[in-house]
């Protein structure tokens, strides 16, 4: 299944939110497998992002899908990134 990374910039309403209630966190990952994908992995980072997340999604489509409904709640900023593995990067040279 394709691989994705999506990185997270929290707004200052998504700071409160999981301020008041951190086991939102795992709640909007449940959203997330809701609409199609898996969050394989996920880290809370110190810098630019707040989180860095790895997720499985059949396509583009259902990533994008996830993208938007989580962009329109207005509590984070998402950018999200096609990860290719390795081995099938090499043998595409």
């Amino acid at each position: 299944m394709p691989t994705y990374i999506m990185l997270t910039t929290l707004t200052p309403d998504g700071v409160t939110t999981i301020k008041n209630n951190p086991e939102r966190i795992r709640e909007v990952n449940r959203e997330v497998e809701q609409l199609g994908a898996t969050v394989k992995a996920q880290w809370a980072t110190l810098g630019e992002y707040d989180f860095v997340n790895v997720i499985e999604a059949p396509d583009e489509q259902t990533v994008a899908r996830v993208s938007v409904e989580l962009g329109s709640r207005g509590t984070g900023r998402y950018e999200t990134l096609s990860a290719i593995p390795i081995e099938d990067f090499i043998g595409t040279l």
